[in-house]
Order: C-alpha cells, then sequence, then structure tokens
C-alpha cells in the first residue's frame, strides 16, 4: 500500500537554495523513478541515486521515461523538468517556487506596468551584457540595434579566435541537424540556457512570461535571463566546441556547457541579477541572501497591507483570527 499520502511535504526551508544546485542533469534510455526524496535513473547498466533537491534542470534526452511519482517529487522540490530531442530542446514542465513570498512577482509586475520602468530595466539588462557602454539614453529600437550589432560582433571575434568559420546563424526549427557545426553548437547552449534560466525564473517565484525585451511569449521573462549570458558563456563556448571537434556537438556542448555553469558560479549570479533587475538591490555573485518571511497579508486602501487570517467585517466578535476555511 502506497504511503505517500502520509508523507511530509518538503518547505521552501528545506530545501537546497537555487544558486548552490547543479545547474542540470541530463540523462536518455533510462526509466526515471522516485526512491523517497531521490530520483532513480535505472537503465541496463544498474540504478543511480541522485537527490532531487540538488537539481536545478533535469533534462530528459531521447528514450526516457518518468512517472508520476518522479514527477511528484521534482515538483515538490522546485526543480524543472525539461523534454530534449534530438532536434532541440522544448520546455514542458516546471517545479514550484522555493519561496513563498511574491515579493519578486509582485516587483516584476509593477516594473512591467509602468513603460518607463519596463525600458529601465530593459537598459539594465543591456548594461549588465555590455558594462563598456551606457545605454541610458537609448530607446527601445536603438536597444535593439546595438545588442544585434554587439552579437555580430561577438560572433565575428570568436570565429577568429578559434579559426571556425562563421556563415551566420543558421537554425531551422524541429530541424537541429540543418545547420553546420558551430550552429548546432550555438543552439544546444542557447536551449539549455533556456532551462536553466526557466528553473531560476520559476524558483524564485517569478512570472516567466512577463519579459521587458522579450515579449508576447509564455517565457518571454526567460529568454530575457537567458541572453544575459549569451555573448559571454554561450556563443564563445559553441566555437570552442565546434573547433574541437563536428562529431557529437550537441551532447558535447551539454557538458561542457555544465562545467562551464558549475565553474562560473552562473547559478547564484542569475538569482543575484534578477533580485538586482527587479529590487535593485547591489548583489554581488555568492551574497547569502535570506528567505522573506513566510508571511500572508490582506491588501488594504492606500497601498496599505493588514494582517490576513482576520475578519474585517466589524461589530463586536467580528475581528478575530480565523486560521481555516
Amino acid at each position: 500500500m502506497t504511503t505517500v499520502s502520509r508523507r511530509a511535504a518538503l518547505t521552501p526551508r528545506q530545501l537546497t537554495r537555487t544558486g548552490e544546485r547543479l545547474s542540470f542533469v541530463y540523462l536518455e534510455r533510462c526509466v526515471v523513478h522516485r526512491d523517497a526524496n531521490a530520483i532513480t535513473a535505472e537503465d541496463a547498466e544498474g540504478t543511480t541515486h541522485i537527490p532531487s533537491a540538488t537539481i536545478g534542470t533535469l533534462l530528459l534526452g531521447p528514450g526516457t521515461r518518468i512517472t508520476h511519482q518522479a514527477m511528484s517529487v521534482l515538483g515538490e522540490t522546485g526543480a524543472a523538468v525539461c523534454w530534449v530531442g534530438e532536434q532541440g530542446v522544448r520546455y514542458y514542465a516546471g517545479g514550484r517556487a522555493l519561496t513563498r513570498s511574491s515579493a519578486l512577482a509582485e516587483a516584476q509586475a509593477t516594473q512591467w506596468a509602468n513603460v518607463r520602468s519596463r525600458l529601465g530595466v530593459a537598459r539594465a539588462m543591456y548594461r549588465l551584457r555590455f558594462p563598456d557602454e551606457d545605454p541610458a539614453r537609448l530607446t527601445r529600437h536603438e536597444l535593439l540595434g546595438h545588442e544585434g550589432r554587439r552579437v555580430k560582433d561577438c560572433y565575428r571575434a570568436q570565429s577568429t579566435r578559434t579559426g571556425v568559420p562563421w556563415r551566420g546563424r543558421r537554425y531551422t526549427p524541429g530541424d537541429f541537424s540543418s545547420g553546420d557545426a558551430v550552429n548546432q553548437a550555438i543552439t544546444a547552449a542557447a536551449q539549455c540556457m533556456y532551462g536553466i534560466a526557466h528553473a531560476v525564473v520559476a524558483s524564485l517565484g517569478c512570472s516567466p512570461a512577463l519579459g521587458f525585451v522579450h515579449s508576447g511569449h509564455e517565457l518571454s521573462f526567460v529568454l530575457d535571463v537567458a541572453d544575459l549570458y549569451k555573448t559571454e558563456i554561450g556563443i564563445p563556448l559553441a566555437f570552442d566546441i565546434a573547433a574541437e571537434d563536428e562529431e557529437d556537438v550537441g551532447s558535447r556542448t551539454r557538458r561542457a556547457l555544465r562545467d562551464r555553469i558549475n565553474e562560473t558560479s552562473l547559478l547564484d549570479r542569475c538569482v543575484n541579477d534578477i533580485k538586482s533587475l527587479l529590487l535593485g538591490e547591489k548583489l554581488t555573485p555568492n551574497t547569502a541572501t535570506d528567505d522573506a518571511p513566510d508571511v500572508v497579508t490582506l491588501q488594504s486602501d492606500g497601498g496599505r497591507e493588514v494582517a490576513a487570517g482576520r475578519n474585517y467585517g466589524g461589530g463586536e466578535g467580528f475581528d478575530i483570527l480565523e486560521t481555516t476555511w
């Protein structure tokens, strides 16, 4: 008889901080199941146990099957799950937020809802990517033009550095193998970064859809965050992989990217960058941040918040604590 219903649910305070997790774990041709609070990957060579609370993003490659119980524990621990195919990556699922506070989500919505502050965050994102340039007076269209030129310059510079010929960005959705080796590596790196960024965004309780540069897509903010590290990490690494060999570009790019992310503590940096952009906090990688208080309040007039769990109907006997329905 199952004991799942009697298993205590994990709380955010029991979970590994986003910045301290493995960036992603890639599995293929195996059955993914659950053993207590770990997931197991079983194939012809045996069974591997992976603590679920240490995973940022789980990438499921070709030939994988995953059980309901495995997805349940991944959801409890806030891990993101991506199904990865030979034709690219598609994001299908995500875990719960690791915080019970809505502070970041509310800050994101506030910044996004105002046209000026939305442009201000977009400029701040550009400044994070290219700190040698001041975008303070750039319009949105000018930001796009400057970003496009900087990315083209990055492609040309990496081609010169590695000796890999560059004939332009070529990617056909649904046909991963249509591009040359360096384009395949760029695609693989980009898609992995989208999964990682989605995991961080979801774990912080932000909305993946409210973007400041991208718009109109359910993952607009995810694309914004992933692009912060494109010219610094993704593109140079892709050219390095293509320069080594043209075989197995996708798998080699994933492994190299995973190592680079761990070496540079990118997850911790990503968390702090998001907080800095949305809250205006001046944070640096490895900055320790305390969890927000686990409290629920009610909105009142004039931007004032009042305690929840009370009845504000007025009159004798009404102003009492109500902890449950």
